[in-house]
């Protein structure tokens, strides 16, 4: 029995995003091809404005209100002209919205910029442009290209997690930003998937758990044990104290581990482990190495493995798979795969995949079982 669901919005979803692909295509069908070319030439100037709009905190300030470029400045502890030549090319890009000569206030875009705002991405703008992620882009890209390398590691020195092991900072900032995703991708990740078929999710590289809880919100005979890296679950277990009610959280147990070596084991056919945009960031032999620890771990025990993963098409990707590939290039060894590269994977694990289940969403939930 197929673990889809809402099959009919799913397919509808399936179609705008085609219809979306094509809308993005149009400034190179009617732009003058030079024109066209500087224009994504220079795309960098929209980005880094967003980013300092969003580290001025600007959107939280305007809130629901229309204010002068004047008061916002003083408000920033910024030059007035300088804060109205930033917002006004956000606007024009679509972002704030300027009601009158040098008045301005948020819209739908800008919106989830707001801090209070619990969609918002922030933490996902500021943590692509830090330094740490537009370094690598702006000094290594080429040499990445030429040799294979990582450019993030030609930049740093080392590979990403271990430079966020010795960078509080920025470990926190990456961790906000993955936590900001379901902003991106909404929860249906938990409405297009049965996972009421289930009694356990094991959630590996699971962070705070967000997608568990999502989906104990759904589904309340459900538990969950969420694993990750032993930094992450210091302060997992109390991030949800006060956000969350007693009774959900009881259902959330939290285990540290490296899934390199091992990860929890399974009982029965009734425990289905999840792995969300975990495997894109690594090469195909540690890809292979964690899916070999779930087999071992899920042995005998008919437990299912759903991984949560964008499925790269094999001729003309879109542009969101191929742009989540280079920033995967960028930063770590890992990469968005085609469906034949992922089975080529599964086959090497003892795997073999059971469905594809389509999401309202970027990404497919890949279910694997091992081989009969």
């Amino acid at each position: 029995m197929s673990l889809q669901k809402n099959s009919g919005s799913v397919r509808r979803f399936a179609k705008l995003k085609k219809f979306a692909a094509w809308l993005q295509n149009i400034p190179n069908k009617f732009a003058p091809p030079a024109f066209r070319l500087i224009q994504i030439g220079s795309a960098f100037w929209q980005s880094r404005v967003l980013h300092v709009a969003v580290r001025l905190d600007i959107a939280s300030i305007l809130g629901d209100e229309r204010l002068t470029v004047e008061f916002i400045a003083e408000r920033v502890w910024a030059q007035p002209d300088s804060v109205y030549r930033l917002l006004r090319m956000l606007a024009a890009m679509g972002v704030f919205e300027e009601v009158s000569p040098r008045i301005f206030q948020n819209n739908a875009l800008s919106a989830h910029l707001r801090e209070e705002n619990p969609q918002n991405v922030r933490a996902m703008i500021l943590m692509h442009n830090s330094m740490e992620m537009s370094q690598p882009w702006y000094e290594q890209l080429e040499q990445g290209v030429r040799t294979g390398e990582v450019p993030f590691q030609l930049s740093h020195g080392r590979e990403l997690y271990a430079y966020m092991d010795d960078h509080a900072e920025f470990d926190a900032l990456f961790a906000r930003a993955m936590d900001s995703v379901e902003a991106l991708t909404g929860d249906s990740f938990a409405s297009d998937f049965d996972w009421g078929r289930f009694d356990r999710v094991i959630d590996i590289g699971g962070s705070k758990g967000n997608k568990s809880l999502a989906i104990l919100k759904r589904y309340s005979h459900l538990t969950a044990i969420i694993f990750d890296r032993h930094k992450v679950i210091q302060t997992a277990a109390t991030y949800w104290t006060g956000k969350e009610s007693p009774s959900l959280l009881s259902r959330l147990t939290y285990q540290a581990g490296d899934l390199l070596e091992s990860v929890p084991a399974a009982k029965d056919d009734k425990d289905i482990y999840l792995l969300s945009a975990v495997l894109h960031g690594m090469d195909d032999e540690n890809c292979v190495k964690v899916l070999r620890n779930l087999v071992a771990a899920g042995e005998d025990t008919g437990a299912r493995i759903a991984l949560m993963e964008l499925v790269v098409p094999e001729l003309k990707a879109d542009f969101s798979s191929a742009a989540f590939d280079m920033q995967m290039f960028m930063a770590t060894r890992g990469r968005e795969r085609t469906l034949p590269e992922w089975q080529n994977i599964f086959g090497q694990s003892g795997l073999r995949l059971e469905e594809l289940v389509s999401l309202q969403s970027l990404g497919k939930i890949l279910v694997l079982r091992t081989k009969d």
